[in-house]
């Protein structure tokens, strides 16, 4: 029986993870990361020539986009075309192994390069009047860590703690980022335990250029601290909601002061994009590896991923113009 056409041609029809490479493909600067990156790559004098640093990058940004392990990135090389032809592999070319890209995660966090290849965006982000330094928002958000103790030592990870947020106990690290108030763009990333308060990391989240900076009620007293006191900059901080709940709408004072909390909180939304990207659009919601600096170093990783991603569409037209 003749099969019946349904319109669908498989060997043109492009799925949504395909767009995504081919656009994230034609934004991220590759020539600039490489550039940062190339001075520490190994160089082999004996035995099987090293793979391609620009490969090895390519891998080691679509674990980050997709969540994968370096044995899941191994057998997905194997198993799925797409990854293949997006890092650079024909079929016939051996595949880095999972020790190959864990040797390559283990270079960047030796040299410090995640922090770095948040610069290099940044300053490209910067360059094309993306980013801007007006104004900064500050928080945090609390990163899951396994808080099993069934694992070789019987132990949880020392650097990470506890900490009570409602009624609810979790475990793990707290990830603080300053955002720039206009374009939601994250400029620092700063990783702590996660019983740290917010308003200890405040003064390590500007830039130092910045006039405003918001946050939200956590952030209480911040203008006071004598870490902050050096920061030329106006602190908006949002009312505690306690107080803002008994403020009289109905006289004008009190209505001048629910608008204003109103305009600072639209302000302070912007720091709740890139936290959805990293937790939504890649799927980061615990930590990785054992230890803050590997899992910071993470962190920088994906959020400047997360900036290029944000940004896609006007990058993408400036390259079409």
């Amino acid at each position: 029986m003749k099969q019946q056409d349904l319109g669908l041609n498989l060997s043109t029809r492009r799925t949504r993870k395909a767009v995504f490479l081919d656009e994230m493909n034609r934004v991220v600067p590759w020539a600039q990361l490489l550039a940062l990156i190339a001075p520490y790559a190994p160089r082999a004098k004996t035995g099987r020539p090293p793979f391609e640093l620009e490969t090895l990058l390519r891998i080691h940004f679509v674990q980050q986009w997709f969540g994968l392990s370096d044995l899941a990135m191994e057998e997905a090389l194997f198993e799925t075309a797409l990854y293949r032809e997006f890092v650079g592999l024909s079929s016939v070319e051996r595949i880095p192994d999972r020790v190959s890209i864990l040797r390559f995660r283990h270079l960047l966090e030796e040299h410090q390069l995640a922090q770095q290849m948040l610069a290099t965006v940044n300053a490209t982000l910067t360059a094309k009047g993306l980013l801007l330094k007006q104004g900064t928002v500050v928080d945090a958000t609390l990163i899951a860590a396994p808080s099993s103790t069934k694992n070789k030592d019987g132990l949880r990870d020392p650097e990470m703690h506890q900490t009570k947020k409602g009624n609810q106990w979790h475990f793990g690290m707290k990830c603080h980022i300053g955002v720039d108030a206009d374009s939601g763009l994250v400029h620092t990333v700063v990783g702590t335990a996660a019983n740290v308060n917010d308003v200890t990391q405040a003064s390590r989240l500007v830039h130092g250029e910045e006039t405003d900076v918001f946050a939200d009620a956590g952030y209480q007293g911040v203008a006071k601290r004598p870490e902050t006191q050096d920061i030329n900059a106006q602190w908006h901080v949002a009312m505690r909601p306690g107080k803002r709940r008994a403020l009289d709408k109905d006289c004008p004072m009190g209505a001048v002061l629910e608008e204003l909390e109103r305009i600072k909180a639209r302000i302070r939304a912007k720091v709740e994009h890139p936290f959805r990207v990293i937790k939504r659009q890649f799927g980061y919601v615990k930590v990785k590896y054992r230890g803050l600096a590997k899992n910071t170093a993470n962190l920088m990783t994906l959020f400047a991923l997360a900036n290029l991603w944000m940004v896609r569409h006007r990058l993408l037209q400036g390259i079409q113009g």
